[in-house]
């Protein structure tokens, strides 16, 4: 024992080790705990974000969409580094909601936004975002609204697949660590929200005026000058991890709105075998990339309703992540039909997705209906189809 105790005294050696673990009776491999300062130099092995969680599946990091409902259709919500593509309704109504909510998400959160838009300027789409139910007034409203649309024969035909009602209370401020949250459509999120978050626009109007010289085969101006703003805000800004945030680690919320559309130089939605039709499977495939090394996550609003070449849309579900389609009952037969009427379309989960693997999940739940109340969105499984 002798010999022990003076190995112990010995900094760096074997000795000391199992001096140490001797007295405390137990193993020498111990879980390293926190200083007396509150500091831990071993590191969270997750990424620690706001606004962020880790996958149950795969330990993915998850970001939410703004629709809580939507996120445990996906597994829990939208993974970084992922593309969701929304298939637009037939008239543009209810697809821009989705839009605005994921970009609402972004700024409650206090992630950095990028809001691309070939047909509106990026400002004035912040400025008509859904505002989010924060504390216990707007609680209030949300029961109230669930309340007054619920009717003995909806309640019998019918089961809500999530139960609003159980919205839990949350944090006051201009950033809130929760993941997840709800919003009403019928206000607007406050101007000190906008005014606090980091936020960069691009609205092609405004990009594409200046000359550009494009090679043939090449990708459109509109989406070389696109791709070029998102790699110049990854890169400038770390989310790469190559030039290391100067502040706490963030995660850039791309939004890019009516992708594929006439307005953006594409000519895909007028005819069959356009010039272009290989530009936005090109566009997409860059995208991807930069997504895949770098903390951000996309979501893009597409017409593919006004897309005349099916192989097209076959390719853009490929080289998208997560595909989802709303269908709208405005001017079908299902919006005179009775049997629909609690509903204002159905949601179609066309691909989740499966990452690190070739093939992609397809979603159990088949028969998904929204409907757009006073105030919020909601998605509710439709047992009458």
């Amino acid at each position: 024992m002798a010999a022990v105790a003076t190995c112990g005294s010995g900094a760096g050696s074997t000795g000391s080790a199992v001096a140490t673990a001797s007295k405390s009776n137990v193993t020498s491999f111990q879980r390293r705990g926190p200083r007396a300062s509150g500091t831990n130099d071993s590191g969270p092995r997750l990424v620690s974000i706001a606004g962020t969680r880790p996958s149950v599946r795969n330990g993915q990091l998850l970001v939410s969409t703004g629709l809580p409902a939507l996120d445990q259709l996906l597994g829990g919500g939208l993974a970084i580094g992922t593309v969701l593509l929304i298939e637009e309704d037939k008239y543009n109504i209810y697809s821009p909601l989705l839009f605005k909510c994921f970009l609402a998400e972004g700024i409650v959160s206090g992630h950095t936004l990028l809001v691309a838009s070939a047909k509106e300027d990026p400002a004035n789409i912040l400025q008509e975002l859904p505002a989010p139910l924060l504390d216990d007034n707007s609680k209030k409203e949300f029961d109230e609204d669930v309340y007054n649309h619920k009717t003995p024969e909806s309640n019998i035909k019918m089961k809500i697949a999530w139960r609003y009602q159980l919205l839990p209370k949350m944090e006051i401020g201009p950033v809130s660590s929760r993941f997840g949250h709800y919003y009403d459509a019928s206000k607007r999120i406050p101007q000190e929200l906008i005014e606090a978050s980091n936020w960069h626009g691009f609205f092609l109007p405004e990009k594409i005026s200046s000359t550009l010289k494009v090679e043939p085969c090449s990708l459109t101006p509109g989406y070389i000058k696109l791709l070029q703003f998102i790699q110049n805000i990854i890169y400038e800004e770390g989310f790469d991890g190559s030039n290391p945030q100067k502040k706490q680690r963030n995660v850039l919320r791309i939004g890019i709105q009516n992708l594929g559309s006439p307005l953006w130089g594409d000519d895909i939605c007028c005819a069959e075998n356009g010039s272009n039709s290989h530009s936005l499977t090109k566009f997409l495939y860059v995208l991807r990339g930069l997504l895949r090394t770098s903390l951000s996550a996309c979501i893009i609003t597409m017409p593919t309703h006004l897309i005349q070449n099916k192989a097209i849309i076959a390719r853009v579900t490929n080289l998208s992540d997560i595909v989802i389609g709303l269908e709208s009952f405005i001017g079908s037969e299902r919006e005179t039909n009775p049997l629909y009427k609690d509903y204002h379309g159905l949601i179609h989960i066309r691909q989740i997705p499966r990452l690190n693997n070739l093939i992609c999940d397809e979603s159990d739940v088949k028969d998904l209906a929204f409907k757009l109340k006073r105030k919020l969105f909601t998605i509710e499984v439709d047992f009458i189809s």
